[in-house]
């Protein structure tokens, strides 16, 4: 905005000078004095350069940034359990949150400041993503990605799009984004297929990598079109959506059907002829992309609490570790992977790893224990989770909350959100007023979100407040 005032300041007295400049010049014309218009030139420049000599101001001194983002002391007093416990008392006591779980950690030595029933298994709705993307930083790499491809079929102009589990993939046209920055077009493979001059009458997919059924136990057919989920098959269209860029839109029943006719659409053959098929071992490439990093489509998935992304990114893990790409082999590897990180992952029962389910239980002691660990020195790999929470009051699905009331968190608490009927999660860390950093876990069951929401919020913005020594 300076830089645009300044702007302006220059041209108006470049206006003014012309302005003064024309004067000048009609009262030569008036006294006769056309001569020196004409041949005396240098004498109007002169005229003209000492008024611009006369406009021209100082410099304005340089700019010093002051630091904004300041890490936090290291020596920071930590709270006392007592003294937390205390405060906490009547905020936790709220009839709002039903029945009440919950763990908090100070995170620099790794001792539970303050617990209540940490071990009983709670319907832990979307924070169940904490375990899940826990998991897959400790086993894959941040730049892993999944491809997308397309071979030759088994007959002249047939060709078979072979899923390989990424839901990102998006129809829109080029400079024009889809639900998730940075997914591969479907355009990129249209113009590998032609360049290779394959011509295309039939188009297949290949649903093959992923096994089982597409929709887990404790999720409702009415999620699919209330936007939750789409059934999950290897390759999807901006993750199902029927509006490319809406997060909770409608998604489609058949999302790698989708992908296919969306593919042969743009390379002229008739999209009702697509069917799921199986590409031959060997078959000749013709084309393919890649999704986005891993880390990214991480942050994707804590920021906006995707559930196809973390059922699809599950996937990835359990085929890292040789399980099968499916609801059980999702969950059994991210427990597994877990466990083999010293976590204790007792009391758990997970049917998928996106907290959909209403059947899911965990405990906040193991989302607490997580939690403290990145934010802690032990597991340096689930550091960049604290980096893909949503902030309070100003990203994801936190972005609409701390606004008003509970306003002391906001900016300050960083957590993953975890919304059902009848139950509501909030797992992250905050830093306190003098500067100690907490991890929290809190599960409310057995109240709806609207009336629970803003009292795990309250739970929240008091760790923020508190001293507590």
């Amino acid at each position: 905005m300076l830089a645009g005032q300044d702007k302006n300041k220059k041209l108006g007295g470049l206006e003014a000078r012309r302005r003064r400049s024309l004067r000048i010049l009609i009262g030569i014309w008036g006294t006769g004095f056309l001569a020196l218009v004409v041949g005396g030139t240098f004498a109007l420049s002169e005229i003209v350069g000492s008024d611009a000599e006369a406009a021209i101001t100082p410099a304005p001194g340089p700019v010093t940034a002051t630091p904004q983002v300041a890490p936090v002391p290291a020596d920071a007093p930590a709270p006392v359990a007592a003294a937390l416990g205390a405060i906490l008392a009547p905020t936790v006591a709220d009839p709002a949150l039903g029945t009440l779980t919950g763990s908090v950690t100070d995170t620099a030595t790794g001792t539970v400041l303050w617990a209540q029933d940490p071990d009983r298994p709670m319907i832990p709705a979307s924070t169940t993503k904490v375990l899940t993307a826990a998991a897959a930083l400790l086993s894959l790499p941040p730049d892993h990605r999944v491809s997308t491809r397309v071979v030759e079929g088994s007959r002249p102009g047939e060709i078979v799009l072979v899923a390989g589990g990424d839901p990102t993939l998006t129809a829109l046209p080029v400079g024009q984004d889809g639900f998730y920055p940075g997914a591969p077009r479907v355009a990129d493979l249209v113009q590998q297929i032609q360049r290779s001059g394959a011509v295309v009458d039939t188009v297949l997919v290949d649903v093959g990598s992923y096994m089982g059924d597409p929709m887990a136990t404790g999720w409702m057919p009415s999620d699919v079109g209330g936007g939750y989920i789409a059934p999950i098959e290897p390759v999807m269209l901006d993750g199902g959506r029927s509006i490319p860029n809406a997060d909770e839109s409608p998604r489609s029943p058949t999302p790698a059907l989708d992908a296919g006719r969306a593919l042969a659409a743009a390379l002229g053959a008739d999209p009702a002829t697509v069917a799921v098929g199986t590409a031959s071992p060997g078959a000749a490439p013709l084309a393919s992309v890649q999704s986005a990093p891993l880390r990214d489509r991480l942050r994707q998935m804590m920021d906006h609490s995707d559930n196809v992304l973390a059922e699809t990114i599950g996937r990835e893990i359990a085929i890292a570790s040789g399980s099968p790409a499916s609801f059980s082999g999702a969950v059994d590897s991210v427990l597994r992977t877990l466990t083999a990180a010293g976590f204790d992952v007792g009391g758990v029962t997970m049917h998928d790893v996106s907290g959909l389910s209403v059947d899911n239980r965990i405990p906040t002691r193991l989302l607490d224990a997580v939690m403290a660990s990145a934010a802690g020195t032990d597991q340096d790999a689930l550091r960049p989770m604290l980096d893909y929470l949503p902030v309070a009051g100003a990203t994801g699905t936190l972005s609409a909350r701390y606004a008003s009331a509970n306003r002391d968190g906001a900016g300050w608490v960083r957590a993953k959100t975890g919304t059902l009927s009848e139950a509501s999660g909030l797992v992250g860390t905050v830093v306190d007023v003098d500067g100690r950093v907490l991890s929290f876990a809190l599960i409310a069951n057995g109240r709806p979100p609207g009336e629970s929401r803003s009292a795990l919020d309250a739970v929240a913005a008091t760790l923020r407040g508190c001293g507590c020594r």
